[in-house]
């Protein structure tokens, strides 16, 4: 009997120690006040081809700097390789040696049409961001660019190599603005020698995405 009562009372001990736990005030969380920033994602065209136009100027080696323009289409293969189409016209003036000489002129005035048509390859080597303000950003590319192709010039046609770079700044989701520095490349015999001649172009345009 006295067993029992003194588990009675060691019960009654314990369920009044466990009280003043239960009874406790919940826990208050406290929420931090932040203050969260509205990100816009880039509006930029997920479409992969582009086309445009450009016009600048041209160095003919043995002529002279003249003005160049014509159209370009790219496919875009990844964010890192595309593939470019261009053609580009210009018109030669005389040559050193004819301004010079002060002669009849070597060449007929529709000989002097320079006409080039390449297919390359472009490698966006440095792709980023322009900031223009805290919230504004335009996307830029600056790539290499390499090809293949043909130009008319003299009545004759030359195997062209094009080598360059470039830089590319989209304006909005569909429109880039472009600058470009190319060289073409190809050997001439209209002197009677083989040479190699190095023709710079210094070109800047809009092409459009779709």
């Amino acid at each position: 009997m006295e067993n029992r009562y003194q588990r009675v009372l060691l019960g009654l001990c314990l369920a009044a120690a466990t009280l003043p736990a239960t009874a406790q005030d919940p826990i208050q969380v406290v929420e931090p006040q932040l203050e969260r920033r509205e990100i816009e994602p880039p509006a930029i065209d997920s479409e992969n081809f582009e086309v445009g136009f450009f016009a600048g100027m041209i160095s003919i080696d043995d002529f002279a700097s003249e003005p160049v323009y014509g159209v370009r289409a790219a496919w875009h293969l990844s964010e890192d390789f595309f593939f470019e189409a261009n053609i580009g016209l210009a018109e030669a003036d005389l040559t050193s040696y004819e301004k010079l000489s002060g002669g009849a002129p070597l060449f007929e005035d529709s000989e002097r049409d320079y006409q080039f048509y390449n297919l390359s390859v472009g490698w966006n080597v440095l792709p980023g961001e322009i900031y223009f303000s805290e919230k504004r950003a335009f996307k830029s590319d600056l790539y290499l660019i390499a090809g293949v192709g043909g130009t008319d010039f003299l009545g004759d046609t030359w195997f062209t190599a094009t080598v360059g770079i470039g830089y590319r700044l989209l304006i909005n989701d569909w429109i880039a603005w472009r600058l470009d520095v190319r060289d073409h490349i190809f050997n001439r015999d209209t002197f009677g020698d083989d040479e190699t001649t190095q023709n710079i172009e210094w070109s800047t345009g809009v092409t459009f995405f779709f």
